[in-house]
């Protein structure tokens, strides 16, 4: 993965998105836009936000009947009861509660705040944003459709926003990959002294959000950003990977 420059460029100009909005034709007509090239062996990070919108992922508040319990929880907390409901709707199992925040798992396996459900970033208030149905699939229909319409391979990424253990701030991790590996893996290979590395795993997909972050940010309308220089192994693979077996996992 390793390489001597890597750029990020910030594709601009894309509209507010609504459902059924074609989404990979959008991105390419912002790129000639702006006259970005898109190139063959590029990594495209698209944040879930547009994903989500223009696969009708927004729920009206007005249309969800909160439960018993979502009401009390509401009430303890100064929250949205409509809001709460939308969130145990999109949740598993809650691993953690406390100081008026949920960590769910959510039905993709992944651990967040909220089951990943926000009102950030949304056209009107009272809707709320939900992660797509399957991200992986997400990915591979938008690489699929640039490749049919560019003729190129490009490895895409969907991106959100999570928070971590340990560490205060928020950064950018995938949730939905297509047409790259998301662990880079030393296991058995030899660094300069000789020691053999035995556990080292480089979630490489999450660098790759986490750096396009930097010229997406969260206010400036930047959803989607090129990686460009970074080799990476094209497999096509899932995110699944990424997700650490409960049983293994010391934090829940």
């Amino acid at each position: 993965m390793s390489a001597a420059e890597v750029r990020i460029i910030g594709i601009t100009g894309l509209p507010e998105l609504h459902a059924g909005d074609d989404l990979p034709a959008m991105i390419v007509a912002a790129a000639r836009a702006q006259e970005t090239t898109i190139e063959d062996g590029d990594a495209l990070i698209v944040t879930q936000k547009v994903v989500s919108k223009a696969e009708g992922r927004i729920v009206e508040l007005a249309s969800v009947t909160p439960s018993p319990w979502a009401e009390q929880y509401a009430r303890d907390f100064e929250k949205d009861a409509r809001q709460v409901e939308v969130v145990l709707r999109e949740t598993k199992q809650i691993v953690r509660m406390g100081h008026g925040v949920m960590i769910c798992e959510t039905h993709h396996g992944f651990i967040c705040a909220n089951a990943g459900v926000d009102a950030s970033n949304v056209e009107r208030t009272g809707t709320v944003c939900l992660l797509p149905v399957d991200p992986d699939a997400s990915a591979r229909a938008i690489r699929e459709r640039l490749r049919a319409s560019l003729g190129l391979d490009v490895a895409v990424i969907i991106s959100d926003t999570f928070g971590r253990p340990w560490r205060e701030g928020h950064m950018n991790f995938a949730i939905g990959i297509a047409g790259i590996a998301p662990i880079i893996n030393y296991a058995g290979q030899l660094d300069p002294a000789g020691y053999e590395l035995r556990v080292t795993q480089i979630a490489v997909v999450d660098e790759l959000a986490a750096a396009a972050e930097l010229v997406q940010g969260k206010l400036d309308r930047v959803p989607v950003a090129i990686v460009r220089g970074v080799s990476f192994d094209r497999t096509d693979s899932s995110l699944s990977e990424l997700l650490r077996a409960a049983e293994r996992d010391m934090f829940r």
